[in-house]
């Protein structure tokens, strides 16, 4: 593993106790940095503390980030314990039901759009005005390669992660000179908890559109977000980070 300095660096990353989330904290604690972690599972938090007994350096908060006042309540805390935070990771997110659009109920789409849009534009309307203050910030959203090309059988998730693409490009207009850089990164298929939520049929289709012939790996991907993290990532931002094993090149 290559090392990423971040020694120094407090981070928040929501969606933080699970598959990418975790993978994303560990590599994080591994480059130095403090990390605490915002996660709607109370007991993914738990055995994620549990595995790692690092005192302040890691802390977990459970977090409903589609409600202002936790994300509020939550960044409040943070700045208390470490006084800073210097990065945020917007990773939470859910894939809702594989099904038609023209099937889709109001409520499925509110709950993924809520989830999967709504929550990052929250966590950054919310920590962006303290990190500008600092004039230091790194945000990375995690988007999909569904939101640069439409999934069929997911309309919710591809709009809400085209949603996030075009969220993180305003964003970062707005921050370019402030010191706070904003990407993301588009993944492909990378097996997690969330493939709980889809059908075999929906992975298999993802896994033909993919040029390398495999999944993504939860540790390729926290590479990708540590980089885009630091320091050595000082000339990118409203960037869109393709992850998919050559299935977008744009």
């Amino acid at each position: 593993m290559n090392k990423i300095d971040l020694d120094g660096r407090t981070a928040i990353v929501t969606g933080a106790a699970d598959g990418i989330g975790r993978a994303i904290s560990e590599r994080f604690l591994a480059s130095g940095a403090a990390v605490m972690m915002w996660d709607i599972n109370q007991d993914n938090l738990d055995a994620m503390l549990a595995a790692n007994d690092l005192g302040d350096r890691l802390q977990g908060t459970k977090v409903d980030v589609t409600d202002p006042g936790q994300v509020a309540a939550a960044r409040d805390s943070a700045l208390a314990a470490h006084g800073k935070i210097d990065i945020l990771v917007c990773n939470a997110g859910i894939a809702g039901p594989a099904k038609k659009s023209w099937e889709y109920s109001y409520v499925e789409w509110r709950s993924v759009v809520s989830l999967d849009l709504d929550a990052v534009f929250l966590c950054c309307q919310c920590l962006l005005p303290h990190m500008m203050g600092n004039g230091y910030g790194r945000i990375v959203n995690i988007a999909s390669i569904a939101g640069k090309e439409g999934n069929p059988n997911a309309c919710a998730y591809s709009a809400a992660k085209a949603g996030v693409i075009g969220l993180t490009k305003s964003l970062s207009k707005e921050t370019a000179e402030a010191g706070v850089l904003i990407n993301c990164v588009t993944p492909a298929a990378i097996r997690t908890a969330i493939f709980d939520q889809i059908t075999q049929e929906h992975v298999d289709y993802m896994l033909s559109r993919i040029p390398m012939g495999r999944l993504g790996r939860v540790d390729e991907a926290a590479a990708l977000v540590a980089w885009l993290c630091s320091e050595d990532c000082s000339f990118s931002t409203g960037g869109v980070f393709d992850l998919s094993g050559g299935r977008a090149t744009y």
